[in-house]
């Protein structure tokens, strides 16, 4: 069983550095944020396989939230940031 949840580690492993190439080579920062979001979200599944392979699961899961809320509040700041940017103040 434990070389299926290592097949599948390096199969989202593989699958991460897809997004990855829209975040160096991507035409627009909107597509940068978009696939920065995709390799997040392929990380908390990965962080959740890992959590399977070492059998602690519930250990594994509060990470995962946590790693999600900090995506979450980096990719608002992000989008905030941008909004604001091209915005003249008087």
């Amino acid at each position: 069983m434990y070389k299926y949840y290592i097949y599948l580690s390096v199969i989202l492993t593989v699958i991460i550095f897809i997004p990855l190439y829209r975040v160096l080579v991507g035409p627009k920062i909107y597509d940068r944020i978009l696939g920065a979001g995709a390799i997040a979200t392929k990380t908390m599944v990965l962080i959740l396989v890992i959590g399977l392979v070492f059998n602690r699961l519930d250990m594994f899961i509060d990470i995962t939230i946590a790693y999600a809320i900090l995506n979450f509040i980096g990719i608002i700041a992000i989008t905030k940031y941008l909004d604001t940017r091209g915005v003249k103040r008087k």
